[in-house]
């Protein structure tokens, strides 16, 4: 399954397994873990193994995401945003300024690789010496990449019981984010169809 970073992101919020909504950024530590679990991801842009998680990179990936769960939210309008935060989302144009703001703190320039018998591929070639600024602004630029890609179309809020994650909508007839969020919804669908009660036994009608 394709990953894409701006969706991995976004998905450090979501449901704990216990009714509530759990946040991956919440800790320098969990913080630290997150990032080392996308060193695949941000390969190229910057070496995850040595950067050191503080308080401000934790914050710094957190006013980013807000931004990109503002954007997504916008994307996936007029249906429903996530429900963990649609009561508290950035207001679009900042969202916007805040992400740009981040993918230009890095200058980069454009750099082919051509291994011998293999495809070329593109990299990047970058000045800036801080790995958080590489790590920041790497994400804002796959962000970026993400909205303006063909997927923003097929982004979609799960609006299975208790879930909050945003998926790419990878068939036509997909209505949530896993099998598990499906079974929940269609459990919950026919726990309301057979016990709603009809409004003629209401009590005084």
């Amino acid at each position: 399954m394709e990953r894409w970073p701006a969706l991995e992101l976004a998905s450090t919020i979501r449901h704990d397994g216990h009714g509530g909504v759990a946040d991956d950024l919440a800790t320098l530590q969990s913080t630290a873990r997150w990032i080392h679990q996308q060193a695949e991801l941000l390969a190229g842009h910057v070496d995850v193994a040595g950067l050191t998680v503080d308080e401000e990179v934790r914050s710094e990936i957190v006013e980013l995401r807000r931004a990109v769960r503002a954007l997504f939210a916008q994307a996936v309008s007029p249906a429903p945003p996530s429900r963990a935060d649609a009561h508290r989302l950035m207001p679009v144009e900042q969202a916007l300024a805040h992400l740009n703001a981040a993918a230009a703190r890095e200058a980069i320039v454009p750099q082919l690789d051509w291994p011998a018998g293999a495809a070329p591929q593109m990299g990047v070639l970058s000045a800036e010496p801080d790995a958080s600024v590489r790590l920041v602004a790497a994400l804002a630029r796959a962000a970026i990449d993400f909205l303006s890609g063909p997927q923003r179309e097929q982004l979609r809020a799960c609006n299975a019981p208790r879930c909050v994650r945003y998926f790419v909508k990878s068939h036509g007839r997909q209505e949530w984010c896993k099998p598990s969020c499906g079974n929940r919804a269609r459990a919950a669908r026919h726990y309301q169809r057979h016990n709603a009660t009809p409004a003629r036994d209401l009590p005084g009608t």
